[in-house]
C-alpha cells in the first residue's frame, strides 16, 4: 500500500494573524472589568497617607497666614478657631471641627483627611454629615512651627502601652472621640491597625508642628518624639500629674 503522502502545513496569512490578535484583544477587554482590583503595595499606601498628612500640614500654614498666626486650636472661636471649646476637657467628639474649619485651605476634599488604609470612607463635604467617623486623623492641640517637632497630627490607630492591641486604640469605632493626656515618659504604641501590617510593634505617621510628616515605629514614637513639647494650656482641673501632651481623637 502506497503511503499517504504528508500534508503542506502552511503558515498564518497576516488576514489569519490580524483576525486573531484582534478577538483576543476584544478578549481580554471583555474579562478585565470582571476582575478584582489589585490592592495599593504596603509602602504605597504609607505614602499616600503621609502626603495626606503633609497636604493637611499645608492647609494649616495657609489657615494660620489668614488667622494671625495661629493654627485653629489656637484660634479663638470669635475668629474662626476652636480654642474656646478646648478650655473643656474631653472634647474627643468634636476632633472633626478642627478639619472641617480648614476645609477651604484643604481643597474642599474630605479624601484628604481619611487614609486609604482606614475602615472609615471620606465624607461627601466638609459640611454635609462630615464627624469623626470619616476622619483618620488625632490633633494635637497645643502644636506649632515655633516647635518643629511638635506632634500637630497623626494616625488614628495609636494606643497605650507598649503591646500593640489589635483595634485602633484611643480612637473609638463609634466615632465618639477621646480627648488624652499623654505623659511624655510613654508607653503609647500603634495598633495593628492600618500602618503596621508587617511590624509586629507597630508603627504609623506623624504630622509635625513645622508641617512635615514621618513614618515613625513605636519605639521612635516614645523615645524621640513624646518629649517633645508638652502641653501647657490645660483646661482647669484637668492638669496631669506629669508633663504630657494633649492629642484629640475622632
Amino acid at each position: 500500500m502506497k503511503p499517504a503522502a504528508p500534508r503542506n502545513l502552511s503558515a498564518f496569512t497576516r488576514i489569519e494573524l490580524f483576525v486573531v490578535i484582534v478577538v483576543i484583544a476584544v478578549l481580554v477587554a471583555m474579562l478585565l472589568p470582571g476582575l478584582p482590583p489589585r490592592r495599593q503595595s504596603y509602602s504605597r499606601m504609607i505614602g499616600n497617607c503621609l502626603n495626606n498628612l503633609k497636604e493637611i500640614g499645608t492647609g494649616y500654614r495657609l489657615w494660620a497666614g489668614d488667622n494671625g498666626g495661629f493654627v485653629p486650636p489656637q484660634q479663638t472661636v470669635s475668629k474662626g478657631g476652636w480654642e474656646d471649646l478646648l478650655t473643656n476637657a474631653n472634647q474627643g467628639a468634636i476632633c472633626w471641627t478642627n478639619y472641617a474649619l480648614m476645609g477651604n485651605q484643604m481643597g474642599q476634599s474630605p479624601r484628604l483627611v481619611v487614609c486609604p488604609s482606614d475602615e472609615r470612607k471620606p465624607a461627601a463635604t466638609y459640611t454635609n454629615n462630615f464627624d469623626n467617623t470619616h476622619l483618620s486623623y488625632f490633633v494635637g492641640v497645643s502644636a506649632n512651627d515655633t516647635y518643629p517637632q511638635s506632634i500637630a497630627g497623626g494616625d488614628r490607630h495609636l494606643g497605650p502601652g507598649t503591646v500593640p492591641d489589635s483595634h485602633y486604640g484611643f480612637s473609638p469605632k463609634n466615632g465618639n472621640g477621646n480627648d488624652v493626656a499623654i505623659p511624655i515618659t510613654g508607653p503609647v504604641s500603634w495598633s495593628l491597625k492600618m500602618h503596621s501590617a508587617g511590624n509586629p510593634a507597630g508603627s504609623g505617621n506623624i504630622l509635625f508642628g513645622d508641617g512635615s510628616g514621618q513614618h515613625i515605629s513605636s519605639v521612635d514614637f516614645r523615645t524621640n518624639l513624646l518629649h517633645a513639647t508638652p502641653t501647657t494650656n490645660w483646661p482647669a482641673g484637668h492638669v496631669p500629674a506629669s508633663p504630657s501632651i494633649r492629642l484629640v481623637f475622632p
